[in-house]
């Protein structure tokens, strides 16, 4: 699956050093580990929004999830449409030393789980990771959505990318 034909899977920006697949894996774990919460950036009606979410995500990196109330322009946006991006950034930690501040921008495809098994595992790891949660997972009125994640593009040092793909989505 292939979500930016712009850059396609032949996008390789220049890296200052040489790192493994692996490395930047590890990279991006760490980073989305370390941090409770992302930007969702959606798209609709011919602009751009931004919302911020609190996400969990499964060992491989190949899937986030996040809740929202059904009652949102963010609910009618996913609805209409898939692709969507996660900015994750550790910003915050260093307020004063831009080139200390990691990003990464996941891009992917956004699909609501429907109540039964699924939905019950990936509500339990969202709520794992944020208990306080936990009422507004179970409410009727919240949606559950899942991001298959398709491309990472990871940012250090202020202009350092470099970009992973997770060999399921390749």
């Amino acid at each position: 699956m292939q979500d930016e034909p712009m850059l396609g899977p032949e996008f390789n920006p220049p890296l200052t050093d040489e790192v493994s697949d692996q490395s930047a894996a590890e990279c991006i774990h760490a980073l989305v580990s370390e941090e409770p919460f992302a930007v969702l950036c959606t798209q609709g009606e011919g602009q751009p929004y931004g919302s911020v979410v609190a996400f969990a995500f499964d060992q491989g990196l190949s899937s986030f999830v996040f809740a929202t109330p059904k009652a949102t322009r963010k609910f009618r946006l996913l609805s209409h449409c898939d692709r969507v991006a996660l900015v994750i950034d550790n910003r915050g930690k260093y307020p004063h030393d831009m080139m200390k501040v990691g990003a990464v921008t996941i891009t992917g495809k956004a699909h609501q789980i429907e109540p039964g098994p699924q939905f019950e595992e990936w509500a339990g790891l969202l709520t794992a990771r944020h208990p306080y949660l936990k009422s507004f997972i179970e409410s009727p009125s919240t949606a559950l959505f899942r991001v298959e994640a398709i491309r990472f593009l990871h940012v250090t040092r202020f202009q350092e990318v470099r970009q992973w793909i997770p060999a399921s989505s390749g």
